[in-house]
């Protein structure tokens, strides 16, 4: 590797090191650790954040405040933990770390467990649509394709050594088309149904005040 390339690799390996960092000079050096434990506990963090702040802001040579940090964290986590954030969390998909107080748990969990099965219903309507989306593309593609082989079959242009190989071709477009079109309707099939889960689901948890 010339010493261009490697200056240059070496700049890019800087920028993403530092675009990972939880907190930059600034930022440690006029922080209020209380707020940021707060900030990190509202929003469901482990103490491992607390790590990446420490490292990040050792680098220029601050030293985080370790318990005023957990104070304000112990208090975000009073306000994360209530069953409403608890829904709201699982329903975007966030990942519970088991961070709350074993008074608070059971009603958040309770919560944030229909959230998340809420999360997974939607997740399915939304996968069977880009699948569908997907395979009427390929599908699409694959008639144009058939059309263009079939003008240049009746081609005069058109060598029998080509005439040949573009009959195989058509061949192998027709089945995937079949294919094609049998996936489509499965999948048709599946997001309605999906989709009368999510329906069903969604009053449920209406009906219990989420």
């Amino acid at each position: 590797m010339s010493a261009k390339w490697a200056n240059i690799v070496a700049a890019l390996l800087v920028i993403g090191l530092s675009g990972c960092a939880s907190m930059n000079a600034d930022e440690c050096a006029t922080s209020d650790w209380s707020a940021v434990g707060y900030e990190d506990g509202s929003r469901g963090y482990t103490t491992e954040r607390f790590g990446s702040h420490r490292k990040a802001c050792a680098k220029h040579g601050i030293t985080a405040d370790f318990q005023a940090y957990q104070r304000g964290r112990d208090q975000g986590l009073v306000e994360f933990c209530q069953p409403g954030r608890g829904f709201n969390f699982g329903a975007n998909g966030g990942n519970y770390n088991g961070v709350c107080a074993a008074d608070m748990e059971p009603e958040f969990l309770e919560a944030y467990r229909a959230g998340r099965k809420l999360y997974t219903l939607r997740a399915n309507v939304n996968a069977a649509n880009s699948q569908i989306y997907a395979r009427e593309s390929e599908l699409d593609a694959a008639e144009e394709r058939i059309l263009a082989a079939e003008l240049l079959l009746i081609s005069e242009e058109t060598t029998t050594e080509d005439r040949v190989a573009l009959l195989v071709e058509l061949k192998d477009l027709s089945e995937r088309t079949g294919e094609l079109e049998a996936e489509i309707k499965h999948l048709v099939a599946d997001r309605a149904r999906f989709e009368q889960e999510l329906q069903y689901y969604e009053q449920t948890v209406a009906a219990y005040g989420y």
